[in-house]
């Protein structure tokens, strides 16, 4: 429970310390509940869609994050020079900066996030683990931060064993990590690994924790009000990754039985309880094959893949968190226990898939975005937007909606046939082989199965182990598909070919 006392306000004016997408995703939900905002907005962002479409927008930078997004003070002070009485984070920059909310905190200005506490306790992975375990949480098995290399030398050896991973204690990210198999491979490891900790987040300190094979990577989304209520949002899938970076989420998992959520549901709210937490955030878990789970990491923060959990639960989860900062009751009243159909986002970024994934920059001179029953779609560009090297690839969410995971699918893949865009490389076909492959498919995958099994335009290695499973799931896309041919009421010709594709040959042929 919260160690402060809720006192109701009003917010009137919200500042958004965030850009693209996020920014103006809150934007909508604040001009939703007749909120006026304020966007901050650097060199590079000058013509952003952020900027557009909030009721304000203060410079605050250069384009490189350290002299813009990053800088606190310089956004406090827009905050106080345009009146906003409270400041949203987003996901990334400042969001899990417990000094940014302790200074929003001491400056009279809400903070539309957790308290400056439990962002210092969760965003501490080792701290996070301490504090869950004493809930009864479980954890993988590790060693404490902050030992020498000789010490965690020995610790790998003789009490973890191997395989086993390096992880940085602060940030996260896939930065600072390392997984390593044998017991001589260790010393370069942690070298690397204290190296890239120390560039990434300015502090190099590592610990070491035991290696779940096959695990997959499934979250809970949290809400906490100021009341003492904490609740469970449901589960999120997320371990179609490469290099720990997350590509596609899915809500709920296809992994999940409802007793195995009913235990990890249970599991979240303890951990977020542990630290007192208010407002929205997420509990990660490795799962392993026999259904063990592990509490990984809190991020105290809105999650890039929330959209899937609001489908699937019919919440708005930016105004529950605004709610929530007002000092109000969450709307909610309970656990989410029964998911509403299904919902899949693909991550739609500015990078080659044939070539390793290499970010792409430019300018974006056509786009159309798909729309339709069932298609979200969450972005920050437009055309003639400039994508630039120093923020984050990611172009748009694709969010689709069906009555269950074959229909969400057949969405899906339909939208990312629709989705064009030209002016820089992007992964959308990679997401198009995805949603091919039979593993996908059949809901059997991994974290690391991106990396090991997946291939561009072979779509996997070895699909032999998903026959059978393969075999259902194409059962039902085939009567999704049949349903959907019987329901149309215009007669197609036997070559199914539309009558402007006619007009054109005609004329062609009169010429």
């Amino acid at each position: 429970m919260a160690n402060y006392e809720p006192t109701p306000t009003k917010i009137n004016k919200v500042l958004i310390a965030n850009r693209g997408e996020i920014a103006v995703r809150v934007i909508r939900a604040c001009r939703d509940l007749g909120i006026e905002t304020v966007a901050v907005y650097s060199d590079a962002d000058r013509a952003a869609l952020h900027v557009r479409f909030a009721d304000e927008a203060v410079y605050i930078g250069a384009p490189p994050p350290r002299e813009s997004y990053l800088k606190a003070e310089t956004i406090i002070q827009a905050a106080k020079k345009t009146g906003a009485d409270a400041i949203h984070p987003g996901y990334g920059f400042l969001s899990e900066r417990e000094y940014f909310s302790q200074m929003c905190q001491d400056e009279g200005i809400i903070f539309i996030g957790p308290p400056p506490h439990a962002i210092a306790t969760m965003g501490d992975k080792q701290s996070a683990r301490e504090a869950v375990k004493k809930n009864g949480v479980p954890v993988v098995p590790g060693t404490e931060p902050g030992l020498g290399d000789e010490e965690l030398t020995h610790a790998a050896v003789n009490e973890v064993g191997f395989p086993l991973l390096i992880k940085a204690t602060a940030g996260g990210g896939g930065k600072g990590m390392r997984v390593v198999r044998r017991a001589e491979d260790f010393g370069e490891a942690l070298a690397s690994a204290r190296r890239e900790a120390e560039n990434a987040f300015g502090d190099g300190t590592v610990y070491v924790e035991k290696l779940i094979e096959g695990a997959r990577h499934i979250e809970f989304q949290i809400l906490a009000d100021m009341h003492g209520n904490t609740i469970h949002c449901g589960e999120r899938e997320c371990s179609i990754q490469r290099r720990h970076q997350k590509l596609v989420e899915e809500a709920p998992s296809p992994f999940m039985d409802p007793e195995l959520r009913r235990r990890m549901g249970e599991m979240a709210v303890k951990a977020a309880e542990s630290v007192g937490y208010v407002n929205a955030g997420t509990i990660e878990c490795l799962v392993d094959k026999d259904k063990n789970f592990y509490f990984l990491e809190m991020n105290t923060r809105l999650q890039v893949e929330h959209p899937v959990t609001e489908l699937v639960h019919g919440l708005d989860l930016v105004k529950e968190q605004i709610r929530i900062a007002r000092g109000r009751r969450m709307g909610p009243t309970g656990s989410f226990l029964e998911p509403k159909g299904w919902a899949i986002e693909c991550r739609i970024n500015a990078e080659d898939p044939y070539n390793n994934f290499m970010p792409s920059i430019g300018q974006i001179h056509t786009i159309l975005v798909p729309t339709g029953p069932g298609v979200r779609v969450d972005s920050g560009v437009y055309r003639g937007y400039e994508i630039t090297p120093y923020y984050d690839s990611m172009i748009a969410k694709l969010i689709c909606f069906g009555e269950d995971r074959a229909e969400a699918m057949l969405r899906m893949r339909r939208a990312l046939s629709e989705y064009t865009i030209m002016g820089v490389k992007h992964n959308i076909p990679f997401h198009q082989n995805l949603l091919n492959s039979f593993s996908f498919m059949a809901g059997k995958f991994d974290t690391k199965w991106v990396e090991e099994h997946f291939k561009m335009g072979t779509y996997e290695d070895d699909p032999n182990e998903a026959e059978l499973e393969t075999a259902a799931i194409a059962a039902t896309l085939h009567a999704h598909r049949s349903r959907q041919l019987a329901s149309q009421v215009v007669t197609r010709n036997e070559r199914d070919t539309s009558n402007w594709k006619w007009m054109s040959r005609w004329e062609r042929m009169q010429r």
